[in-house]
C-alpha cells in the first residue's frame, strides 16, 4: 500500500517531500520503539519472562505456525515499520515496474532470511542441527531486549538520516 501510495515521488517535489518526512517519522517511532523495549527489559541476572504462546511454539503444527506468523508479522509494529520505509525507499527511487517488483523481491527475501535459515537447516541437518538451534534459542531469548533495542536504534537512525538528507 505505502509502494502505490509513495508511487511517484520523483516526479513530485511535494511527494518526495511527503515521502522523506514518512521516513523521518517512522525513524522517530522506531526509536521510540527502542526506548520502550529498553525500558521494559528484565533486571540485571533475571530471566526474561517469555508469553505463554511461545513456551507452546514447539508443539505447534505446520499450519497452525504458518498462520500465527503471518498474524504476528502483521500487526507487530516493528514490522510495519520497517515495512512501510522499504516500500517508500523503493518507490522514492522512481524505478520502472520491472526494478521495482525486483527490489521488493529482495526485500522480502531478505527478510525473510532469519525466519528461513533456521527451517531450511533444520530441515536439512535433522538431529545435528537440533543443538545449535536450540543455543541460539537460548541466546536470543535471553538478550531479546538487547537485540530488538540496537536494530530498532539502528533503522531508526538510518530512517531519521534518509529522510533529513533528501530535505537538506
Amino acid at each position: 500500500v505505502v509502494l502505490l501510495l509513495a508511487s511517484g515521488a520523483d516526479s513530485s517535489s511535494s511527494t518526495s517531500d511527503t515521502v522523506s518526512w514518512g521516513k523521518v517519522v517512522l525513524g522517530v517511532v522506531l526509536l521510540g520503539l527502542a526506548v520502550r523495549s529498553w525500558r521494559s527489559r528484565p533486571d540485571d541476572g533475571a530471566e526474561a519472562e517469555m508469553p505463554g504462546w511461545m513456551s507452546k511454539l514447539d508443539t505447534f503444527t505446520p499450519v497452525r505456525a504458518l498462520v500465527l506468523g503471518a498474524a504476528l508479522s502483521g500487526i507487530n509494529p516493528k514490522n510495519l515499520a520497517l515495512t512501510a520505509a522499504a516500500a517508500a525507499s523503493i518507490a522514492q527511487a522512481g524505478l520502472a515496474a520491472g526494478p521495482t517488483v525486483a527490489a521488493v523481491a529482495v526485500f522480502v527475501v531478505l527478510g525473510s532470511l532469519t525466519v528461513a535459515g533456521p527451517v531450511v537447516v533444520a530441515l536439512v541437518a535433522r538431529d545435528g542441527a537440533a543443538g545449535a538451534l536450540s543455543a541460539l534459542r537460548r541466546f536470543m531469548s535471553q538478550h531479546n531486549t538487547a537485540i530488538m533495542m540496537v536494530v530498532l536504534v539502528i533503522f531508526g537512525v538510518k530512517l531519521i538520516g534518509d529522510g533529513l538528507g533528501v530535505l537538506g
